[in-house]
């Protein structure tokens, strides 16, 4: 045997070599198109109020979200959430203040449609938990329980107020049996055929929407395990995809997406419609507090964690790096 026959034939370091290297045989790459910004708007405030348990997020005045909308098109986003906040004196057992045509979520999506136009995709989050008074994502009934059915008849009339504004894409997030097939038959009897539904599709109740509460300013009692689904169960997700399509789903979700990514692969392999996976409020408040601490290299982090997500299946990914990540992306960082 040769002196060298102990040595290996196949070096894939060859391959990892030099950063020009890597990029040409990278098999995932983010763009700025694949990324979508959640951004909260709030009523009754004049200068955006910093989330504390989310460093760099605001709570959006409508002037400042307009400027938000405008840097995120010229970073090459692909979208933007909208989130209304109300005023707590405006909050109600119905949530009423969601289907106010002047309700603060609907003022945003035209002030940001007049703003931006369609070179960003408007998109709403459609659920009652922001306005009600006892923070639910739905109706309750005379046992304190939320009425999916009559929760339904809430969601169709927030598509419809919703679609009026100019939103390109509601997102219903309240995880109602049948409300992708309500809110469509809402959206096309009114004459809003174009609108997409993105189905929150598996939507897990979770410990890491904590910084979340805050950010919309939640005035949630109790918590929301009869409807969110359980972090133990992995078919039921695929169960709702079946459903959420059968009902007219044009794009589908898993939130939260990195405890998740298993799902979300699932969900990727099982379609062929777009998938999105939302990066939520604990997921992004971990990374920028180990970064604080310098335990961490935070752009790397959010780099990993974003790559991981499109790694798992994602074609869109909502996160609140989105339009400073397009930035690196488009200088190529």
């Amino acid at each position: 045997m040769s002196a060298y026959g102990s040595f290996p034939g196949s070096r894939p370091r060859r391959l990892r070599t030099t950063p020009a290297m890597r990029r040409m045989v990278a098999e995932y790459r983010l763009h700025p198109s694949d990324l979508i910004l959640p951004a909260f708007v709030r009523e009754g405030i004049s200068e955006p109020l910093p989330i504390s348990a989310m460093p760099g997020v605001v709570q959006h005045t409508r002037d400042t979200l307009r400027k938000a909308a405008v840097e995120a098109v010229e970073a090459g986003v692909a979208g933007i959430m909208l989130f209304g906040v109300p005023a707590d004196e405006n909050k109600d057992a119905l949530g009423t203040a969601g289907t106010e045509p002047d309700g603060i979520l609907q003022l945003a999506i035209r002030d940001v449609r007049s703003e931006v136009g369609d070179d960003l995709v408007i998109m709403s989050d459609l659920c009652l938990d922001e306005y009600t008074d006892h923070g639910h994502c739905g109706v309750l009934d005379a046992d304190g329980r939320v009425d999916n059915d009559a929760t339904l008849e809430r969601y169709a009339e927030m598509a419809q107020v919703q679609a009026d504004a100019g939103v390109h894409v509601v997102g219903p997030s309240g995880m109602m049996d049948g409300q992708v097939g309500v809110i469509r038959d809402a959206l096309d009897e009114t004459g809003h055929e174009d609108v997409s539904i993105l189905a929150y599709t598996a939507k897990y109740s979770s410990a890491f929407y904590g910084p979340f509460r805050e950010a919309v300013a939640s005035s949630l009692q109790g918590d929301r395990k009869t409807y969110q689904q359980d972090p133990a169960n992995a078919r039921e997700s695929l169960r709702e995809l079946a459903l959420d399509l059968e009902e007219g789903a044009d794009m589908v979700m898993v939130k939260p997406a990195g405890p998740y990514l298993d799902i979300l692969h699932r969900v990727a392999e099982a379609v062929d419609v777009p998938v999105a996976a939302y990066q939520i409020s604990g997921e992004y408040a971990m990374v920028e507090a180990a970064a604080e601490k310098g335990w961490i290299e935070r752009d790397r982090a959010i780099m990993e964690t974003l790559l991981g997500i499109k790694r798992a299946g994602a074609d869109t990914i909502l996160t609140y790096w989105a339009t400073e990540v397009a930035g690196w992306l488009r200088n190529e960082r």
